[in-house]
């Protein structure tokens, strides 16, 4: 038998041999863009790892069990900074768990029927499309308001804020969160991390690419607090995922322990990152990655692997160097202003 490459290393579960500084690179990619954008990166890492050559259902297992243990590195930065709120995403929790389940369950039937492949890379595709359009809108709004001078407390005329709409809902049991800064139903919270819970053990996400805009836009968190409580949500939700991944066999411990290892360097800087960008600033590039995540995906599902390849890791390291450069700057700004008033 002819012995492997070095930069090749065999998955004793899935049977196949991966390319494993590649893994390394998206752990690490994975892990300063989802420090910064309060997601846990399966936009990059399920597709990432399907190119590479895992099963689809290997690498929504793999890509579930390495969000679990990178998020726990980005969230513990994150409460640092007073960005988590706990009770919140505790209260969501629950009904996080009970959507995994049903939908790691669709994943295993529809491998059982050979359709896997196609409907996850459809679904994923119609999924970032309207986080697209939902995120732009609001950009748009933004400059609008600025362009015509409108304050924040004058919202556009004729708009919805679904968040003080849905916050009229009245049905108990009622919940003050103080760092978020919001009083609502326990069904609003709770419903957003059910459908985000499915979508999680679905598409092997973490639910941080719904789920941080639906805290935004649908619960009236502040965007920084989004982030931090989104990371605390996928932390301990993707524990579950791994867990029931696991018990179906779809899951390459080895590969997530690789991912870990650039992960664990890169959620630091993404997370010290937020610190100098907030707003508008995390929404236009989290807006960025989600076009370019959705056109690799269309090559990917028809046949133009290389290319799918080429396009998601170029476009992620370009982001990765951006949010280091926001990052650097702002540390240096602040240190020449503490060394200003130290004199």
């Amino acid at each position: 038998m002819e012995a492997s490459a070095w930069y090749m290393m065999y998955m004793p579960i899935s049977g196949i041999e991966i390319f494993w500084p590649g893994l390394v690179l998206i752990g690490f990619a994975v892990g300063v863009i989802g420090g910064f954008f309060g997601m846990g990166g399966a936009w990059l890492v399920t597709p990432g790892l399907n190119i590479l050559g895992f099963p689809m259902a290997f690498a929504i297992g793999t890509d579930i069990a390495h969000i679990a243990g990178k998020s726990m590195i980005a969230t513990i930065r994150h409460a640092k900074f007073g960005n988590v709120d706990v009770p919140l995403g505790l209260a969501m929790l629950i009904f996080t768990m009970l959507g995994i389940e049903i939908g790691a369950r669709i994943v295993i039937y529809l491998e059982a029927i050979g359709l896997v492949g196609p409907v996850v890379r459809w679904v994923y595709v119609g999924f970032l499309a309207c986080i697209f359009l939902m995120v732009l809108t609001d950009i748009l709004k933004k400059r609008r308001r600025e362009r015509e001078k409108i304050g924040e407390e004058d919202k556009l005329k004729g708009g919805i804020d679904w968040a003080s709409t849905l916050h009229k809902i009245r049905i108990p049991p009622m919940m003050h969160f103080e760092m978020a800064g919001i009083y609502c139903s326990l069904w609003l919270p709770g419903l957003v991390g059910f459908v985000t819970g499915i979508l999680a053990g679905f598409l092997g996400i973490g639910g941080g690419m719904l789920r941080m805009p639906a805290l935004i836009y649908l619960v009236g968190c502040p965007t920084h607090v989004a982030v931090g409580t989104d990371l605390f949500e996928v932390m301990v939700s993707g524990l579950y995922g791994a867990f029931t991944y696991t018990l179906k066999g779809r899951i390459e411990l080895i590969a997530v322990v690789v991912m870990l290892c650039g992960a664990a360097v890169g959620a630091q800087i993404g997370t010290v990152a937020t610190k100098y960008s907030r707003g508008m600033g995390i929404r236009f590039w989290f807006m960025v990655c989600i076009v370019v995540c959705m056109i690799s995906i269309i090559f990917k599902q028809y046949g133009l692997t290389l290319i799918a390849g080429i396009l998601i890791l170029a476009v992620v390291a370009l982001v990765c160097a951006i949010i280091m450069g926001i990052m650097f700057k702002g540390a240096a700004v602040e240190l020449r202003e503490k060394k200003a008033a130290g004199k």
